[in-house]
């Protein structure tokens, strides 16, 4: 594979965002510059004299570079207080893209800005509708149980969908047929129990579990579930005796309120657990999947794990997908039909602008443990930050299906004439380009970055600074 730099470097920047969908090993260029925002005016895109056109991505995290509301020659200093460590989470709400207007509403909130409820030997935070208005379709809750620890028998008026972020953890659960349940996960399993099934949790050797709850309602709160021991303690004695038949002095030693979260004994296996009376059966629904075990649809750019109810049948209200998003890459264009999204970032960093119509749109940051809202219908992208660091993020729906529309498909599957006449009226030699890239309107979940894609091939030689300076003199 030889360079074709000069070529695709003279078609529209609208190409810089849109990679051809062809999965090849490649190298990164090699080059004394990290980042695509470097020009003529010096390495601190926060000077006065910097100019960036594109607005490409800052990484001012790895960068150590301290954000500035200057953009393109506009702007000044800050010059009272501020919160530093929280402005560098935050390049694109210090200085926006040029691109960003209007006043949308904040779709981003940290885990580790909510409240934190803390029990024996675990604890638990949750991020709804009260501490994130634009999270209306869905709530998360973070929770850890140490070794042993039980998050106690109860059910919730919402369905529930969780995923293993750590560790290890057992789940009980009862069907309305009266089947039990029981089942061991690992990191990277889901569970989901349907509006009303009861079910407990509990952490397992050697270090119990973190895991992610979803709940199919941004008005769930953690503080209103059923649980077994509060319902006791306000339940007369009299009928507890009447209902197990046994003598009231039996529940005198009940627990005189809620339990929530507690240390346990340590369980045995679960054959050894098997309740044993003769009327228990096992349930014929599966409750548990394995997500990370599924094969992944990879991508130029990552991986993508999709999970719904096409192969995780009892998850009628929540659709989900895991992505692993390579250094540099993007997850593409799209936009989803059928519900809102609401990501949860495990790891690393990465920029998301969300496109409301009416000219509206808005840049904004997330580091792991932040939680992302885009409304339905609103056009986005997910911009891996680092040229380093892998992205791992879930993408979470309140919905059945997953379902998403790709910006690139459906230019690729468009009428060729129709696409120029919209972008490129008066630029017959870009549209023409521009048609042969999308022509083959393959959906590439999440793209490569676009100068690997273009120029080295695996094993090729490439003078990274002769490639860098070429960039820089087409951009700037």
């Amino acid at each position: 594979m030889h360079l074709q730099i000069p070529a695709f470097l003279a078609a529209s920047a609208f190409l810089t965002g849109l990679c051809a969908a062809v999965p090849v090993e490649q190298r990164p260029i090699k080059g004394k510059h990290a980042g695509p925002h470097r020009g003529h005016h010096g390495d601190d895109p926060f000077n006065k004299d910097f100019r960036d056109p594109y607005d490409h991505k800052i990484d001012t995290v790895a960068e150590d570079l301290q954000p500035l509301p200057i953009r393109n020659g506009q702007g000044t200093s800050i010059l009272g207080p501020r919160n530093k460590p929280r402005e560098k989470q935050n390049p694109d709400m210090i200085r926006p893209p040029s691109t960003d207007h209007g006043s949308m509403q904040n779709m981003r909130w940290s885990m580790a800005d909510s409240h934190v409820r803390i029990e024996e030997n675990g604890w638990t935070r949750q991020t709804t509708v009260r501490e994130m208005p634009t999270s209306k379709q869905l709530a998360g809750v973070n929770m850890r149980l140490d070794e042993g620890v039980i998050r106690e028998l109860h059910w919730h008026k919402e369905a529930e969908w969780a995923y293993v972020l750590e560790g290890s953890v057992r789940v009980t659960a009862l069907d309305v047929e009266g089947g039990t349940f029981v089942d061991d996960l690992n990191k990277g399993d889901l569970w989901y129990f349907p509006s009303g099934h009861p079910h407990s949790l509990q952490g397992l050797a050697p270090n119990g579990t973190e895991f992610l709850l979803i709940f199919d309602s941004g008005e769930f709160s953690e503080e209103s579930t059923f649980l077994l021991t509060d319902w006791l303690a306000h339940t007369p004695k009299s009928v507890i005796s009447e209902n197990f038949r046994l003598p009231p002095n039996t529940f005198d030693s009940l627990p005189e309120s809620e339990k929530y979260i507690f240390q346990g004994s340590l369980p045995g296996s679960i054959d050894e657990e098997w309740p044993k009376g003769k009327g228990v059966k096992k349930s014929k629904l599966q409750f548990t999947h394995h997500m990370l075990e599924q094969e992944a649809k990879n991508s130029t750019g990552g991986a993508v794990r999709i999970t719904d109810s096409r192969n995780f049948p009892i998850s009628k209200t929540v659709a989900a997908a895991h992505l692993d998003i390579h250094p540099g890459a993007m997850r593409e264009m799209h936009w989803h039909p059928n519900a809102d999204e609401w990501s949860f970032f495990i790891r690393g960093r990465a920029r998301v602008t969300i496109f409301a119509a009416e000219g509206n749109a808005r840049t904004f940051d997330y580091s792991a443990g932040d939680v992302g809202i885009v409304p339905q219908n609103m056009g986005h992208f997910i911009e891996n930050l680092s040229d380093d660091e892998p992205l791992e993020v879930l993408e979470i729906f309140r919905a059945d299906e997953f379902q998403d529309f790709s910006l690139f498909q459906w230019m690729g599957e468009t009428p060729k004439r129709l696409v120029a006449d919209h972008l490129f009226k008066t630029d017959p030699e870009s549209a023409r380009k521009f048609a042969e890239v999308v022509e083959s309107a393959e959906k590439d979940v999440i793209k490569s970055k676009w100068r690997k894609d273009v120029g080295v091939a695996e094993g090729e030689e490439v003078d990274g600074d002769e490639v860098w300076e070429e960039f820089q003199e087409y951009e700037l």
